[in-house]
């Protein structure tokens, strides 16, 4: 939906990725522009009081938007805890690819003048939970995806042999390297690497990719969000492996531990500023050396 201009000043929240060279060589600029365009910066941590900005409180309510200096992993960071006090986020790309940190530097100061006027959509993006249940006992509750679940070998002399319930039921035993789990929105990140499928991000679907499987019936499966995915170590495995979330590590996963992952309640609210659909990023992202 379009978001119409109101008198209130816009109040953004800026998190660098400050291990970054271009980054911390631009965020003068960033902020230079924010003033021009009559926006309020707020800064996380030690950045707030050297920039002589409004700091970051965690739990802030003044913020309208927040927006990630880096790559998509920068994103991601921000996004996960923007989404706990329901932000809209988007990135500027300082990255590689830059899928969801899609704005690039030189269409930064455009974007923030349409921020500040208030021209821009937002989207709606789903997220998956997952816990681990070991012994009858939840060691991981709640834990947020963006992106994807990753249940993969922490051995890397060994490989996995692992069974995949839908709703309860068998749907597939794997001997690979592991398994991805993932979001529409996920599905341009790991899950694509491994080969799985593009799938347009507002989709209400689950990716499930395996990883280097030594099979060639193994292919990815996209099932609807609404599903329960369950992933459980077969008794022949002889080592543990870890669960992570948009690449962070969370939890190891034992012989008796059993991985649920499901659709959150919560979804990432993206602001867009820029007027280009999917089909033109993936083309201007993937197939550009055709």
């Amino acid at each position: 939906m379009f978001i119409m201009k109101t008198e209130k000043r816009v109040c953004l929240g800026i998190f660098p990725n400050m291990n970054i060279e271009k980054v911390r060589v631009c965020l003068n600029t960033v902020l230079a522009l924010c003033d021009k365009y009559d926006i309020t910066v707020v800064l996380p941590g030690e950045l707030a009081d050297t920039w002589g900005r409004e700091r970051f409180s965690g739990k802030d309510s003044r913020l309208d938007a927040a927006v990630s200096l880096g790559g998509d992993g920068s994103f991601l960071r921000m996004a996960r805890e923007m989404v706990k006090i329901n932000v809209p986020v988007f990135g500027i790309n300082f990255g590689h690819l830059g899928f969801l940190a899609e704005i690039e530097f030189e269409g930064m100061e455009q974007a923030l003048a349409f921020l500040a006027a208030g021209i821009f959509t937002t989207e709606k993006r789903h997220l998956l939970q997952a816990q681990v249940v070991s012994g009858g006992k939840k060691i991981v509750r709640g834990a947020l995806a963006i992106n994807e679940f990753v249940a993969a070998r922490g051995n890397l002399s060994t490989i996995n042999y692992m069974e995949l319930l839908i709703n309860g039921k068998s749907s597939g035993r794997y001997a690979a390297d592991g398994l991805i789990v993932a979001t529409a929105t996920g599905s341009t990140a790991y899950s694509l690497s491994a080969g799985g499928p593009l799938v347009q991000p507002e989709v209400d679907v689950m990716v499930i990719t395996p990883i280097c499987a030594h099979s060639l019936s193994a292919r990815p499966l996209v099932i609807p969000a609404t599903e329960e995915v369950s992933i459980r170590l077969l008794p022949v495995n002889t080592s543990s492996m870890v669960l992570s979330a948009d690449g962070i590590a969370i939890s190891e996963i034992g012989q008796q531990d059993i991985v649920t992952i499901t659709r959150n309640r919560k979804s990432m609210r993206l602001i867009r500023l820029i007027d280009r659909s999917y089909y033109e990023t993936w083309q201007e992202k993937l197939i550009r050396d055709m």
